[in-house]
């Protein structure tokens, strides 16, 4: 990777600018992403809020590298996606960026251990080594005695915490989560919140969150509000609690 892709801004883990995507061809084609403006900063926790279908997840998936932008110019710590080739931004993907899905994506033949430490194995890290890690963030999100059940073994909210730990377990410095609660208990919720805060944000990292979900709001730093595949506005927790969209 080229040293000119370093950013000399060193406050923004995710810089986007005017992000366009675009599903779908002529008459059928639907704009997801209308130029999208946004600076996640690094050591933050930065909410994505807004309709279903206004283009959050397309915007996540863009940032961490999964998808291509039509247009437009998305880095993140530094690292201009846009100018990466496949290979490149998969092992960008592999290093930085921790994701959670929404469908949570665990593979079904493998324990939860196994699907925590499937990143770690992907980087070369030893077997023992990466189901020690795996089994460390699984007792943080309460599923210690679950370590060696299958998916089809556990609930969603337990799925969904499985989905977590490997989304951190190779502290990425960048981790991004499509609705990380949805499934969860109000208790558990916040639980999983902490624990985001705790291991996604520091000064090093950012940490980008989907969600409907206003009981976890509070944990934010900044919110920004999305609709029609724009970012409207972007404002703090306790702001959004006074309008309506809160």
């Amino acid at each position: 990777m080229s040293e000119a892709l370093s950013s000399t801004i060193a406050d923004d883990a995710v810089r986007c600018r005017a992000l366009a995507k675009t599903y779908g061809k002529g008459e059928a084609a639907v704009a997801a992403l209308r130029g999208v403006d946004l600076d996640v900063r690094a050591g933050e926790l930065l909410m994505l809020v807004g309709p279903s279908g206004c283009g959050k997840t397309t915007l996540i998936s863009v940032i961490a590298g999964i998808l291509d932008a039509d247009g437009g110019d998305c880095r993140v710590f530094g690292h201009d996606l846009q100018r990466m080739s496949a290979s490149e931004r998969t092992r960008h993907r592999g290093r930085t960026v921790g994701f959670v899905f929404q469908a949570f994506n665990l593979l079904p033949a493998l324990t939860a251990a196994e699907n925590v430490a499937v990143p770690l194995l992907v980087q070369r890290v030893p077997h023992r080594e990466a189901l020690a890690r795996a089994h460390e963030l699984l007792e943080r999100v309460g599923l210690a005695s679950r370590a060696h059940a299958l998916p089809a073994q556990l609930s969603g909210g337990q799925a969904q915490r499985v989905a977590i730990a490997r989304a951190l377990v190779h502290r990425p410095r960048l981790v991004v989560c499509d609705e990380p609660t949805s499934a969860l208990d109000a208790q558990t919720g916040a639980k999983v919140m902490e624990l985001l805060r705790e291991i996604a944000v520091a000064t090093d990292r950012a940490l980008i969150v989907v969600t409907h979900d206003a009981r976890i709001f509070r944990f934010a730093d900044r919110v920004a509000l999305m609709d029609d595949g724009r970012i409207e506005r972007i404002v703090t927790p306790a702001e959004l609690a006074s309008t309506p969209h809160g």
